[in-house]
């Protein structure tokens, strides 16, 4: 019996949570560990000024309170699993919204599938491309493109094997079509970024600050080989990421340098 770890940033009760269990229930033990609420945007951040405590809702299936996708990866690993026992695959999604150039960065839902490969475990990160407005993509396209993808992507790690070396996952983003033209593998793209922080005060004066979202911008990439060019043109991307961020090529003039 093969075993599969999910976890996810966008909390225990969301749609595209719901929508990878479904995809992938039948292909083995299936055991979920989601943060309590959402936490997008947290990163790879593990908590360690406070204690964390599994709640379970249903059989192998738990919400950690105060976790991040990080936190309930490793706990999992730690404590959920027979000593010695590592799943087949970790799968870190459905995120609602995209996950894509430098976002891959703040991504609580790649950093859940970076976790895993840091163990050595297959690990595949799925985020469902929205246009504009998410509720929008919910309620007119959904996640069965997704599910696809995502039952698509499992069965073949599960049946022949991982393609990626060691310490490496799989970024996936679905574009918001009720039908995809096929898979695309790319690099991630350069995300141009604007100033969303938005001033405000509440009824007592204080002010307070509310961060926005940006639009997906990005600088067109040669051969129109990134993740967001993909997208744009209604393919599934898939970018391999590495847990090792060294710049390597300016390695040689930082030696210069100093």
């Amino acid at each position: 019996m093969k075993r599969i770890l999910i976890t996810n940033d966008d909390g225990f009760e969301s749609l595209g949570l719901k929508a990878l269990i479904e995809a992938v229930q039948d292909l083995g033990e299936v055991l979920v560990v989601v943060p309590a609420s959402e936490k997008s945007a947290c990163g790879h951040s593990l908590t360690l000024t406070k204690p964390l405590r599994f709640v379970q809702l249903d059989d192998n299936f738990y919400k950690l309170e105060d976790g991040t996708p990080t936190d309930c990866v490793y706990l999992a690993l730690s404590s959920l699993y027979p000593k010695g026992v590592k799943p087949d695959l970790v799968l870190s999604g459905i995120n609602r919204g995209a996950n894509m150039g430098e976002d891959i960065t703040y991504s609580g839902t790649v950093a859940g599938a970076m976790e895993g490969a840091i163990y050595g475990i297959p690990s595949i990160a799925i985020s469902q491309v929205c246009n504009s407005n998410c509720e929008e993509m919910e309620m007119n396209i959904g996640y069965d493109q997704a599910k696809l993808v995502a039952r698509d992507l499992a069965k073949r790690v599960l049946e022949k094997g991982w393609p990626l070396g060691e310490r490496k996952c799989l970024n996936v983003n679905v574009p918001p079509t009720k039908e995809f033209k096929g898979y695309k593998v790319t690099k991630a793209g350069y995300r141009v970024y604007f100033n969303e922080a938005h001033l405000h005060r509440n009824p007592r004066g204080l002010e307070y600050w509310w961060l926005g979202l940006h639009p997906l911008e990005w600088v067109p990439s040669q051969n129109r080989e990134c993740d967001f060019e993909a997208i744009k043109e209604g393919y599934v991307s898939l970018t391999p990421l590495t847990a090792d961020l060294t710049a390597y090529k300016e390695i040689p003039k930082l030696k210069s340098w100093i």
